[in-house]
């Protein structure tokens, strides 16, 4: 039985893409096996066409025809693969959903991860974003990952630093963008446990909760009970989350700012810089709840696009595009976006 025997034509992506475009690709491929990466390579007119990895959707905004063999990460798989005295070495596949993977992996004991809960997504989507909440990134937790490289056909192993990691970035979504498969990733989870309260908004539901000496799973059900608060559920509202970066000016700038702008928020940055709310931005921008077309800025966090009906990744790029003008005229900042547009 061929290897590529389940791949499709003209499949909808609207249910496999968390804003909910009525998108369509023109190939399309469940991955469950290396097996299936190598007989794409081996095929010269697959090999050749443009391609979409394409994890839980929830970074990405699509045009309506996805004109590119998708390759839909469906590897499932979690173990504790080693243990030292400072660390558990935790794998888990790309296809595996990201959430339950860090509950998982609570249940264990095993901490480390409750500051990322309740992010939407995939294991293998994780690292090529570097996703990061409440003063954790995933390289912080990293220890390598597996990935088959489509121009040598090898299946390779990548340390931190061979993955570049960077704000909301690294390598494969740089020099690696269409190249390297993710198959994989293995975390390092502490064993000498500390948590990490850094946002007022987790301390203060401690507080209320009374719970004075948090363990990990306290921790992830407080961060858990924010977003929930905060962020439309992509079942209910199509979004990809934050859809801006938070940006990084100088500590002139930032100056320069308060000048104009008393209220700004602000964080210092361990190099002297200063990460600014993108969110507030927005919010002042006058952008918060209101739409362009079928698309529109979220009630309750301006950092959050949404999809109001049948909007479409046209209407998307508009709105974002819109949004980002008018808070470079009013701040001179620029905003960056965080999710890939294909």
């Amino acid at each position: 039985m061929s290897k590529l025997n389940t791949l499709s034509h003209d499949v909808s992506l609207q249910k496999l893409n968390t804003f909910g475009i009525a998108a369509q690709a023109k190939l399309f491929l469940p991955i469950i096996d290396l097996a299936q990466l190598s007989a794409l390579r081996d095929d010269v007119s697959l090999r050749q066409m443009p391609r979409l990895i394409l994890g839980g959707g929830s970074n990405l905004v699509l045009s309506d025809r996805v004109d590119a063999l998708v390759l839909h990460m469906c590897l499932h798989g979690r173990q504790l693969t080693a243990e030292d005295d400072d660390f558990y070495y935790v794998t888990a596949a790309a296809g595996e959903n990201w959430h339950a993977f860090v509950q998982w992996t609570l249940s264990q004991g095993w901490p480390g991860l409750e500051n990322l809960s309740l992010i939407p997504g995939t294991v293998g989507a994780a690292p090529i974003q570097n996703i990061g909440a409440y003063g954790v990134e995933i390289q912080d937790v990293f220890h390598e990952l597996q990935a088959f490289d489509f121009e040598t056909g090898e299946v390779v192993v990548m340390n931190k630093k061979a993955c570049a990691f960077a704000y909301r970035d690294s390598i494969f979504k740089q020099q690696l963008r269409d190249r390297m498969v993710i198959l994989n990733v293995s975390f390092a989870l502490p064993k000498c446990w500390m948590p990490k309260l850094a946002y007022a908004d987790v301390d203060k539901w401690l507080l209320q909760a009374n719970i004075e000496k948090p363990d990990a799973s306290d921790v992830s059900r407080a961060i858990i009970a924010i977003r929930q608060a905060k962020l439309p559920d992509p079942q209910v509202i199509g979004n990809a989350g934050s859809f801006f970066k938070n940006p990084v000016v100088s500590a002139t700038i930032r100056h320069a700012l308060l000048g104009n702008h008393p209220t700004l928020v602000s964080y210092l940055q361990p190099s002297g810089d200063y990460k600014l709310a993108a969110g507030w931005l927005i919010e002042q921008a006058g952008w918060k709840g209101r739409n362009l077309g079928a698309a529109g800025v979220y009630e309750k966090q301006a950092l959050v696009l949404v999809n109001r009906g049948h909007a479409t990744g046209a209407d998307v790029r508009a709105l974002a595009d819109q949004i980002r003008a008018d808070v470079f005229k009013q701040f001179a900042v620029e905003l960056d976006i965080e999710p890939n547009f294909y």
